[in-house]
C-alpha cells in the first residue's frame, strides 16, 4: 500500500493555506499559492516517500482549530505533533524558530548565533523560507537587521499583519518597521 500524505485546504484571514499530515503528525501549513509551492511539496514527498491525497486527519481538525484559535488571538502557542521533514540543518534551524516567542522577533544574524554558526547566515535564510509549517514554526518572527520585514512564502502583506497580530496587547514594534 501507498504511504499518503493526507491533505486539506484551510481558508485563514489572510490567505489559504495547505494542511498536511503524515503518521498522525503535522507535516505540512504553508501558503497554498506561494512561490517554492512545487519544490516545497516535491522536499516533503521525496523525504516521506509518500503522496498527496485529499482527506480526513485528526490532526488537521486540531491544527485548524488551533490556527482559528491564534487568528482570533485565544491562542499563543501550538501545541501539535509536528513531523519536519529537511536536512538536519534545515530542522535545527526550525526548531530555533520553535524557541522564538509569540509577540517577539528575531532577526537572520540572530538565529544564527543562536545556533552556534555565525558564518551560516545564508543557509539559516534558506532554511527558513524552505520552511513547510508555516506560523506553527513562525518564520514569520525573522525579520532583517536593519528592522525591515524581508521574505516571507504569504508575502511581506502577510508577514507584516501576523506581527501585528501578535504585537496587539505589546504596542507596535512595527513601527521600526517602515513598509
Amino acid at each position: 500500500m501507498e504511504k499518503t500524505i493526507t491533505i486539506e485546504h484551510y481558508k485563514t484571514p489572510l490567505g489559504e493555506l495547505i494542511l498536511g499530515s503524515y503518521d498522525e503528525k503535522l507535516c505540512l501549513c504553508d501558503w497554498r499559492f506561494r512561490k517554492m509551492r512545487a519544490a516545497i511539496d516535491n522536499r516533503l514527498k521525496s523525504i516521506i516517500n509518500a503522496e498527496f491525497t485529499e482527506g480526513y486527519s485528526p490532526v488537521l481538525e486540531e491544527t485548524k482549530h488551533q490556527l482559528s484559535q491564534y487568528f482570533k488571538q485565544e491562542r499563543t502557542e501550538f501545541d501539535l505533533p509536528l513531523l519536519l521533514a529537511g536536512s538536519d540543518f534545515q530542522k535545527s534551524v526550525w526548531e530555533a524558530l520553535l524557541r522564538i516567542p509569540y509577540g517577539k522577533t528575531e532577526t537572520y544574524l540572530g538565529l544564527s548565533k543562536i545556533l552556534n554558526n555565525e558564518q551560516a547566515i545564508r543557509a539559516v535564510a534558506a532554511a527558513n523560507g524552505a520552511n513547510a509549517i508555516s506560523i506553527v514554526v513562525p518564520c514569520h518572527r525573522i525579520i532583517g537587521s536593519n528592522g525591515k520585514l524581508v521574505g516571507y512564502a504569504g508575502g511581506l502583506p502577510v508577514k507584516k499583519k501576523l506581527l501585528e497580530l501578535e504585537n496587539k496587547d505589546q504596542g507596535s514594534q512595527l513601527s521600526l518597521f517602515g513598509d
